[in-house]
C-alpha cells in the first residue's frame, strides 16, 4: 500500500477520466511487449498517475522523461520529454524546487549542473549507462596528457567528472556542427568510439580536415544491430526506410536512409512518406512515434535499454514522496562549475 493512500483518494469518476485520457494516448502503442494498452490496463495505473501528478504540485516538482523510458511515464506524468539535448534545455530553464529525471544517472547529473538550486532526483540510482560509465575523469586526464594539442570534446552521454575535463560537450544533434567549427585539427572525442567513426565520415563528406581520436566506449543498445537485418527487411518490405543513430556501427549507418539524433529520427519519420520504417534504436522512441503518428508502420528491429527500463511509475512516486539519499544527485561545486563550462560552450556553439 502506498504511504500516501490516505492523503490522495480519487473518485471513481476521476479514475475513469484519467484512464480514458491515458488510453487516448497509449492505445496506439504496439511495440510494448508487456501488455496491451486497453481501458482495463489504463484503469490499473490511473490512481498512480493521478497520485504522481498531485505530488508534483505539492512538491513543486517537474518530471523530465527521456524518450526511451516507458510510455506510461512519458504520457502519464512527464512535464517534458525528448532527447538529451531537449531535456538539457528543459533542465536549464526549470524553475522548480525539484526535478525528477526519468532517464539514466548521467542525465540527472546534467540537470543538476544546469539547475544547482533544484533538488534533482533519479528514480533508480542503478540506472547507469554503458557508454557514460566506460570512461572516468582520471582516464580522460590520461588521454589528454597523451594528446595535449587536441580539443577535448565529450558526448553528453558522459559523467559530470568527464564533462568537467572537456572543452565542449556535444549531443548527437549538434556534434558535427561543433566539431567542424573547432579550430583545432586534432579532436579527442569521448567516450563513444562508434560515434567517433561516424564523425570521421561526416567530416570527410564536408571536406573538413580533422583527426578524430577516441576512447573505446559504446552503447549496449546501438552497437548490437545486425546489418543483415537491413538487407533482408528491404527485400521483404519494398519502400522501407531505415533510420539509425550515430551511436551505431558504420555497417548500420552506411546502409541507413537517415542517421541522426533521437529527436532528429523522430522528426524524420513524422515528415517522411514511406510504407514502412525500421528504427534501429531504443524501442521507446518507436513507442513515442506510435502515439504521436499512429499512421506510421514499423518493422521490428529496435532494442531495449535495460537501464532506461529501470524507471517506473512506482519509483517516481516513491522518489517524489520521500527520496532516499542515494537518489538525490549531489555534485561538488567546483566540479559542477567546470562541467558547466563545457555545456555552456555547447549551447553557445550550437546556436
Amino acid at each position: 500500500m502506498s504511504p500516501t493512500t490516505l492523503e490522495y483518494r480519487f473518485t471513481d469518476v476521476e479514475i475513469e477520466n484519467e484512464a480514458e485520457r491515458l488510453l487516448a494516448k497509449l492505445m496506439h502503442v504496439e511495440c510494448d511487449s508487456r501488455h496491451s494498452w486497453n481501458l482495463d490496463t489504463c484503469r490499473s495505473i490511473a490512481p498512480l498517475t493521478l497520485e504522481i501528478n498531485a505530488l508534483k504540485k505539492a512538491k513543486d516538482a517537474v518530471i523530465l522523461a527521456h524518450s526511451y523510458v516507458e510510455p506510461e511515464i512519458i504520457y502519464g506524468v512527464a512535464d517534458f520529454s525528448g532527447d538529451s539535448y531537449m531535456l538539457s534545455m528543459n533542465a536549464k530553464e526549470a524553475k522548480a524546487d525539484r526535478i525528477v529525471f526519468s532517464g539514466v544517472v548521467f542525465m540527472a547529473e546534467t540537470a543538476k549542473i544546469l539547475s544547482p538550486q533544484a533538488e534533482v532526483i533519479v528514480p533508480d540510482r542503478r540506472s547507469g549507462c554503458s557508454l557514460a560509465d566506460s570512461l572516468t575523469g582520471e582516464q580522460l586526464r590520461e588521454l589528454k596528457a597523451a594528446y595535449p594539442d587536441a580539443a577535448v570534446v565529450c558526448y553528453i552521454n558522459s559523467t559530470a567528472e568527464v564533462k568537467a575535463e572537456c572543452d565542449v560537450c556535444v549531443t548527437s544533434s549538434n556534434v558535427y556542427k561543433i566539431v567542424a567549427a573547432l579550430p583545432q585539427k586534432q579532436i579527442l572525442f569521448v567516450p563513444d568510439r562508434l560515434m567517433a567513426d561516424n564523425i570521421r565520415v561526416e567530416m570527410k563528406k564536408l571536406g573538413i580536415d580533422k583527426e578524430i581520436v577516441s576512447s573505446d566506449g559504446t552503447c549496449i543498445v546501438h552497437d548490437q544491430f545486425d546489418p543483415n537485418l537491413i538487407s533482408e527487411s528491404r527485400e521483404k518490405f519494398p519502400g522501407l526506410k531505415v533510420v539509425s543513430h550515430p551511436e551505431c556501427t558504420m555497417d548500420i549507418t552506411s546502409e541507413s536512409d537517415y542517421v541522426g539524433s533521437t529527436g532528429g529520427m523522430m522528426q524524420y519519420v513524422k515528415k517522411t512518406e514511406a510504407p514502412y520504417f525500421m528504427m534501429l534504436t531504443e524501442c521507446g522512441l518507436v513507442e513515442r512515434i506510435e502515439v504521436e503518428s499512429p499512421e506510421k508502420r514499423f518493422i521490428s528491429g529496435c532494442k531495449l535499454c535495460p537501464f532506461m527500463k529501470m524507471n517506473s511509475l512506482e519509483k517516481i512516486r516513491d522518489a517524489l514522496l520521500e527520496p532516499k539519499p542515494d537518489q538525490i544527485i549531489e555534485l561538488e561545486e567546483s566540479l559542477r562549475l567546470k562541467a558547466l563550462r563545457s555545456i555552456d560552450r555547447m549551447f553557445e556553439m550550437a546556436e
